[in-house]
């Protein structure tokens, strides 16, 4: 078999491979990294996260995996999904509740009491069509929809769902 011949074999099978990995991180869903500590204690820096693309709609719960740009903040932000549209959201700085349609969340993973930042405007919404209200878990560090400069978010910009951690394995 010539140099040529064997290239030729090689390229048939690692381009359906490299096809078939483009599709899938594209269109069913991607790796992406946690990058800062707003959603300690649920996900650290530098864990690596599973995300669901394909046909996700979002919940209210869900840990999802945004795309939209505002202030110092780029690249991917991971965030809960407290409210969707049509949901109404009071944020009692006092007390560290929130509440969703009257209805004060039961928020475990919340470490810490929330304390309001300067920057954390945004303590009564309803949340408009096809949008989102979302924040971090670690509420005191976390520049989510409490600040206007990202307020709440058009699922356009949702990636998709966190399926899983797969690094660091704990």
């Amino acid at each position: 078999m010539s140099l040529g011949q064997m290239l030729y074999s090689w390229l048939q099978a690692v381009v359906p491979v490299v096809v078939g990995v483009v599709l899938i991180f594209t269109f069913l869903g991607r790796v992406t990294i946690v990058d800062g500590g707003s959603m300690l204690p649920t996900l650290n820096n530098g864990d690596r996260m599973l995300v669901w693309s394909l046909g996700y709609e979002p919940k209210q719960g869900d840990i999802v995996v945004l795309t939209k740009e505002f202030e110092e903040v780029h690249g991917p932000i991971v965030k809960r999904v407290i409210a969707v549209a049509g949901q109404t959201v009071d944020i009692n700085y006092a007390t560290g509740e929130v509440s969703v349609d009257g209805q004060v969340l039961d928020e475990s993973y919340i470490l810490e009491p929330m304390e309001q930042q300067y920057w954390q405007e945004i303590d009564h919404i309803t949340v408009p069509e096809g949008q989102i209200f979302v924040m971090g878990d670690n509420r005191n560090i976390s520049n989510d929809s409490r600040n206007p400069a990202l307020g709440t978010v058009d699922t356009r910009y949702v990636l998709g769902k966190t399926c899983m951690v797969i690094w660091p394995l704990r």
